[in-house]
């Protein structure tokens, strides 16, 4: 997988190396305990792709590519429960820049007691752990979702 870092400088000057896919479940996660209709972030195709599952899985309503001063950018839709709380409890990130992990079809197990899902990246492309299980594939297991 190609850029999954995103580098800035902070307000000392000083560069900054940040993870794209924990910059997204940050993102989403704070921006629903803020009550934030949209979640807006750096375009990359790995990131669309996380985002389509998402989508998929009910934990955002929405999804697009925009183009916002020459950039493109991601618009994500966060989503909500029927009584105005965050469909995002919380997240965990489990493969990361400093340490990758990855599972076999058979080490996939249900997250939260089947109330939240796993991602992985597989060969046959981003897929929650119950796809991977169904599609008889393995992968490096990016994040949990609740």
């Amino acid at each position: 997988m190609k850029e999954k870092y995103q580098v800035c400088e902070n307000h000392l000057g000083k560069t900054i190396i940040m993870d794209k896919i924990s910059n997204l479940l940050i993102s989403l996660k704070n921006g629903g305990n803020a009550g934030k209709e949209v979640a807006t972030l750096p375009y990359s195709k790995n990131l669309a792709a996380i985002a389509k599952t998402l989508f998929d899985a009910g934990y955002i309503v929405s999804y697009k590519k925009i183009t916002r001063k020459n950039h493109d950018a991601l618009e994500l839709g966060i989503a909500y429960t029927n009584n105005g709380t965050p469909r995002i409890h919380d997240v965990k990130r489990i493969s990361k820049p400093s340490g990758r992990l990855y599972a076999g079809v058979h080490e996939i197990r249900p997250i939260k007691h089947g109330h939240g899902i796993l991602v992985l990246s597989t060969p046959k492309g981003i897929l929650t752990g119950e796809q991977a299980k169904s599609e008889h594939v393995g992968g490096e297991t990016l994040f949990e979702i609740w």
